[in-house]
């Protein structure tokens, strides 16, 4: 059995330079924590983030502190409906001096990528996007060239109903780890926001580097090492199966609403979620609390609801709630 105490010593010792990077990030954006909180859930538990909300709500901009305050190589793309793959990825170039081909990288090959308004570009460019987001490889040329390590790719988007967008197809939007839904701050924040923000010399803000990306590796070796008790294991195993076969689970008024479930990637994301969620608070243990608190981000994008749902007005995260609320937390 792990030892959880020493674990969560070392927990303390790694998880220093996250508060560093956290103290930087909060220096520029006011407010949207739990923004904050699954970026940083998905650079521990290495898995990449959908960060969905109307425009004006500094996702970029939490986007792109976080790549500074982390340090590494950070690239923007913007998404647009004439975007090609070898923009994404790369392409060869031929030399009229030399007669020789030559590859150029693309803005993929990145420790930090911020694919913005990602549903903006046509499947063709998405599809390029999230392979090698999943393969964390890219072919150029014939030949196979690996992606930098941390590889992160942070992808906003604007809801779907807004004009000119790309819905993503739900097979290539389920290989992110967490959707995160941004919305609007409190009075309180907005207020400081303007303070910060409505001054002409607010692009004069800056996000010191702190860490070294090399630092994650760190954490990320820890997150293995965090306990997870049995019976927590069962309660997420229950939570998918709940989402699958809601009539076994005591929610038969579910059944008619789900067309999907979750699928074991989605299972495994929620348990790697979990562990990054208790790192975060310094504990080298899993409790039902962490795994409620990911819960939604993790699988809000892997349920997928039927047209009776749409049609009464219920989305994927009713679904969700009602089997937080319903299945027994041990």
């Amino acid at each position: 059995m792990t030892d959880v105490s020493a674990v969560a010593a070392r927990i303390e010792k790694e998880s220093a330079f996250l508060r560093d990077v956290l103290r930087e990030v909060e220096g520029v954006i006011v407010g949207q924590r739990s923004l904050v909180d699954g970026m940083l859930t998905g650079l521990l538990a290495d898995g990449h983030v959908l960060i969905e909300g109307v425009p004006g709500l500094a996702k970029s901009l939490a986007v792109q502190s976080l790549a500074s305050a982390l340090g590494g190589t950070f690239r923007r793309i913007q998404f647009t409906p004439d975007l090609l793959p070898s923009d994404l990825v790369g392409t060869q170039v031929y030399d009229p001096k030399t007669g020789v081909w030559s590859v150029r990288e693309g803005p993929v090959f990145a420790n930090f990528v911020l694919a913005d308004e990602v549903n903006r570009a046509p499947a063709k460019v998405q599809s390029a996007l999230l392979e090698a987001m999943q393969e964390r490889q890219v072919t150029l040329a014939g030949e196979t060239r690996a992606l930098p390590s941390p590889f992160l790719v942070l992808a906003t988007q604007n809801p779907i109903e807004q004009e000119g967008t790309y819905p993503l197809p739900e097979a290539q939007v389920d290989r992110f780890m967490l959707k995160v839904v941004v919305d609007y701050p409190s009075k309180d924040e907005e207020k400081a926001i303007v303070e910060r923000m409505a001054r002409t010399d607010a692009k004069k803000l800056v996000v010191r580097q702190v860490a070294e990306p090399a630092q994650v590796f760190g954490a990320r070796a820890l997150l293995d090492q965090i306990y997870v008790d049995d019976k927590v294991l069962s309660y997420i195993v229950d939570l998918a199966f709940a989402t699958r076969r809601p009539e076994e689970a005591g929610l038969k008024g579910l059944a008619p609403l789900i067309l999907y479930g979750v699928s074991p990637r989605g299972t495994i994301m929620l348990t790697q979620a979990a562990r990054a969620r208790a790192f975060l608070e310094g504990r080298g243990y899993v409790t039902p609390h962490d795994i409620k608190a990911v819960a939604m981000d993790v699988l809000r994008h892997r349920v997928i609801t039927t047209y009776e749902a749409e049609a009464e007005g219920l989305t994927s995260e009713h679904v969700i709630r009602k089997v937080l609320d319903t299945v027994p937390v041990p």
